[in-house]
This record gives C-alpha cells, structure tokens and sequence, in this order.
C-alpha cells in the first residue's frame, strides 16, 4: 500500500484507493493483522523459518539495484536536510554494505531456533513434572532511526524466534526501508511467512508513532532504536511494555600496566574506525602513570579526530581543546573524543559510574588482577578487556545480527537478538495430582 501524509496530523491517505483513515486505526488494523500472521508463524517449523529466511536474503541481492537507488534518494535528501556526517555514515549503503545485510540475514537463518527449547526442568515430589519452555514475545513493534540495515536485521530476527513485528523507520530512510521490506516480504512469502508478519508502517506521520506506544493489548513490547530523544519519547508515552536501548557513552580505560602498541592499537579503533556506531568510545580515560600518554593521543589528532580533555590531558598535546562538563555526558557518534586523565583504578570506575549509559566499558591492562576488578565492578551491558568497544555487535558476538544493545537490567542486556526476543512459559505435566 502506497501512502502519502495526509494534510492532518491524525490522518493517513491510501493513495491507490484515496481512502482516509485515521493514524490510530491503521495501527489497530496493522496491529491486529500482524497477530494473526503471528499465529501462523508460530505454527511453522525451524526448518521452514530458515529456508523462508534463505529465500529473503536471496530477494534482496536480486534487489539490489532498486535499494541502492532508494539510497542514493535517500543520501541526496539527507545532505540537502543537513544531516551530520555521523547520520549519513548510518544511512549510506553500497554493494559491500548491502551484502553484508544480506549475509546478516543468512545468518540469523541458519541459527539455532530458541522457540520450543526447555531451559529448565524438574520434577515434584508429588510426581508433577514442570518444564519451562521458550516461545515467542508476540506482535513486537520496532521504532527506529537512520540505519536500513535495521529494516532487515528486525524482520529477520522477529521471523526467526517466530514474533511478528511492525516496524517504523525514520524518515530519513523510507525510501531505503520500503524497498528493503518489499525484497524481503517478497522472499518471506515464497517460503511461506504470511506477508503480515513483516510489516513496515506506509506513513511516516509521527502520530502513528503515538499510535504504536498506546497499542496495548495490540503490541506486546516496543523497541526503540533512536538518539536519546526517540528513547526518551518512547519510554515516557509507552503504555506497552519497552525493551529500551539508551545511547552509548563508552569508556577505554589504558590502565599503567597496558601494553603501549596494544592500547594504541585498541583506542584508534574503538574511536575510528567506524565513529556513528553505538559501540564507538567516546572518553578516553589514561591512567596518570601510563608511560606513553602522549602516543595514544597523537595518532587520534593526526587522523583528524577532534579531543576535548581535562587540564592533563590538555598538557599532553596543544591540540586538545578543553572539555566541558558536558562533554563527559555526550555521545559524540563522530570523530570527537573526550579524555581524562585518571589516579589509578579507583578514580577510573568513580568516572565510569558517573557518567556511564551502561552500554559498553573497556580497559587495556596486561594486570589480570586490574582486569578482573574492572570486569566485576562495572556495571554496564558489555565489559571489555583487552579488546576495541567497536566488538559491541550481534554479529561479532555470533548472534547473527542484533535489535540492539539493552542497557537496562530486566528482561534481556546487552545485544539483543533471538533469545532476548523470546519469553517462556511452564508445561506442568501430571498423572490426576490433586492439591490437597
């Protein structure tokens, strides 16, 4: 269905029937269409889910050129609306990327199903037998901004713990998304995935949004995937259960007794080699007895990357600007880093827990008595040793791809894909036990 934003607020047009309809019933019908399609999914085997997700990946390599070319609509209405670097890093496909969307989707097929899997068992005196067992959350609605990738990644998740979703992306992406979802709809269907298990909302009408929140009893949990503003939104209006995935302010901790081209190594790449990801670092924190300071700093500002540091850290180079208070509480997602330096361990966890969003912390030390403090103490979705933030990814974990990092504490953290997207119930199995 081809849909254009009406001139009201609370209005959608069908532009191939002219029929008007408001926002908040086009979420109730597609709501209600995607619980039925998700009956039928649940009904299918792991066997038909992966070849159904096969046939996805496949459709959307013969799609190719059609997404591309919505891309390019999409990069050139970016650029002309002002979109940071940053954001159009996130919205940009190409061949390679493209593929590597497909091979996402590949994988996730080929993953162990969760729905059905008993993941605990035991039997009563009584001679009851209780069993939990997964199954899949529902209808999930998927709010989200900027990357296409997550077009597919969702829808191929969703299918594979056997969820239907409805999915919102962000206008400055809908070319991209609509031609992602047609290729993979038209893949789904012919491995026989009803089309309604996999929708994307025909309006970008920011009611429908409001919509989706409002739709309890509908929608079963609502994942935002968006700047501080989006998450901010959602979890304040929701009246749906939300798995929330907040923005990603990072720490590297280089502790005194790190490898020095190791640390250096690590720190280039979790700030740049890709800066708008939510596993970029974005503060840099030195121990004040590391002997190398300067050179993990230097290679940073040689490549470009703008640092806002604390009075030390300034003294290192005179390239360093000045940090503000704020700075210790941004989420940069380009190529600006903040950088303190710090009084050993002690002072390193104090700053993390002030200022952490609980997505992802690191430290590069060869004291494994250091590394296993820093590992228990901090209290964050993802805690690294030895190693670049820019591993905070589904994928790289071997999960196939992912929703999101959850920073909260309940239900799923960390990088969510298809355990995080199921729930369970008990199977109590007796033999005419009656309760005394």
């Amino acid at each position: 269905m081809a849909t254009t934003l009406a001139a009201s607020p609370e209005i959608a047009i069908d532009s191939a029937t002219s029929a008007v309809e408001p926002v908040s019933d086009l979420v109730s019908r597609l709501a209600r269409d995607g619980r039925a399609a998700q009956a039928m999914l649940a009904r299918l085997s792991a066997q038909a889910k992966e070849r159904a997700l096969l046939l996805a990946a496949a459709a959307l390599r013969r799609a190719a050129p059609q997404i591309l070319a919505a891309n390019e609509q999409d990069m050139a209405n970016g650029a002309a609306n002002g979109l940071s670097g940053a954001l159009l890093d996130r919205l940009r496909l190409d061949a390679g990327r493209l593929e590597g969307i497909a091979t996402a989707v590949e994988a996730v097929a080929v993953l162990d199903d969760p729905v059905g899997r008993v993941i605990g068992e035991t039997a009563r005196p009584n001679g009851l037998v209780l069993q939990r067992v997964r199954i899949p959350i529902g209808l999930i609605g998927i709010i989200y901004e900027s990357r296409p990738n997550v077009t597919a990644d969702a829808a191929a998740l969703c299918v594979r713990s056997g969820n239907a979703t409805l999915l919102r992306g962000g206008t400055e992406a809908v070319h991209s998304n609509r031609a992602i979802h047609a290729a993979l709809v038209e893949g789904l269907v012919a491995g026989g995935v009803p089309a309604a298990a996999v929708q994307l909302l025909p309006t970008q009408d920011r009611a429908a949004v409001g919509a989706m929140l409002k739709a309890a009893g509908l929608i079963d949990m609502i994942v935002p995937r968006g700047g501080k503003s989006l998450v901010a939104r959602v979890q304040a209006e929701a009246t749906v259960p939300v798995l929330a995935h907040l923005d990603g302010i990072n720490h590297t901790y280089v502790h005194a007794a790190a490898d020095q081209a190791m640390a250096a190594a690590i720190v280039f790449n979790a700030k740049l080699r890709r800066t708008g990801v939510c596993g970029s670092v974005e503060t840099l924190l030195i121990d004040a007895t590391y002997p190398d300071a300067a050179g993990l700093v230097r290679p940073l500002l040689d490549a470009g990357c703008e640092l806002r540091g604390d009075s030390r850290a300034r003294a290192l180079d005179p390239r360093i600007g000045a940090a503000s208070e704020a700075d210790w509480d941004t989420e940069y997602l380009d190529a600006i880093l903040s950088v303190a330096v710090v009084d050993g361990p002690d002072a390193a966890l104090a700053h993390i827990a002030r200022h952490s969003s609980g997505h992802t912390e690191a430290i590069v030390t060869a004291d494994q008595a250091v590394a296993d403090r820093f590992l228990a103490e901090v209290d964050s979705a993802i805690v690294m040793h030895n190693a670049s933030s820019q591993f905070a990814d589904g994928g790289e974990f071997g999960l196939g791809a992912e929703i999101g990092i959850a920073t909260g504490r309940l239900h799923a953290r960390g990088p969510v894909a298809l355990e995080g997207l199921t729930t369970y119930k008990w199977l109590v199995r007796g033999s005419g036990q009656v309760r005394p």
